[in-house]
């Protein structure tokens, strides 16, 4: 969570409640900056808030308090954001949601379809035209599919920030699965335009992991 100090230049009491706030910011982990009223932010924040005092402070995008205050009540005002923070990276990732979980029971699925190419005609080490159609069953299917199900599950219980869901992740779960097979066909029938297909749609689908994965890795605005 971030801890945001509006300040003025001309404000004889900014400095002593910036080393107040920037201490306490470092000993509880929290993001912390200072804003001055004449930069565009700050002249923002100052007219959204109505604010008619500095030093004004901020956590989480909400005026907390204004004026000077002791490490003791800087201690009392980040409780209630530590509480919060703390909740919420509890909630997030305990259990898995849907489409988590057929994310890696696809895995599984082409993990066991890429091992039945080894045991038929040992294509992971041979040079026959099945080769790679079964290496990208485990390279995409199982390895990119995992992925998907651990790092939407996993990663926004590192950093408190909720992953983009609805209707992405089927989307992105459905262009997997029609790139893996494209892939896959395309190498078993020799057909270069399948190939292709398949690498675009795979393409596809990790574009939208990316945007889905993007606000998990960073930081709250207010």
């Amino acid at each position: 969570m971030k801890i945001e100090l509006i300040v003025s230049g001309s404000c004889p009491f900014c400095l002593e409640a910036e080393k107040v706030w920037r201490a306490a910011a470092a000993d509880h982990g929290f993001e912390f900056s200072v804003v001055d009223i004449i930069q565009p932010e700050g002249a923002a924040l100052t007219q959204r808030l109505n604010l008619q005092t500095v030093p004004a402070l901020l956590i989480g995008g909400k005026l907390r308090a204004v004026g000077v205050q002791s490490p003791e009540e800087a201690l009392t005002l980040l409780l209630p954001a530590r509480q919060e923070a703390h909740d919420r990276m509890q909630q997030m990732g305990v259990a898995f949601s849907p489409d988590n979980r057929w994310f890696i029971l696809a895995a599984q699925a082409y993990l066991m379809l890429a091992g039945l190419g080894l045991l038929m005609n040992g294509s992971f080490l041979s040079d026959n035209a099945a080769r790679p159609a079964f290496m990208h069953l485990f390279t995409l299917g199982f390895m990119l599919f995992m992925i998907y199900g651990l790092a939407s599950h996993m990663l926004p219980r590192f950093t408190g920030n909720p992953i983009r869901e609805g209707v992405w992740p089927w989307l992105q779960m459905g262009l997997a699965h029609c790139g893996v097979i494209g892939y896959a066909a395309g190498y078993l029938a020799g057909r270069h335009t399948l190939i292709v297909v398949g690498a675009v749609l795979t393409w596809l689908s990790l574009a939208i992991f990316a945007f889905r994965v993007w606000p998990v890795l960073w930081p709250e605005k207010a």
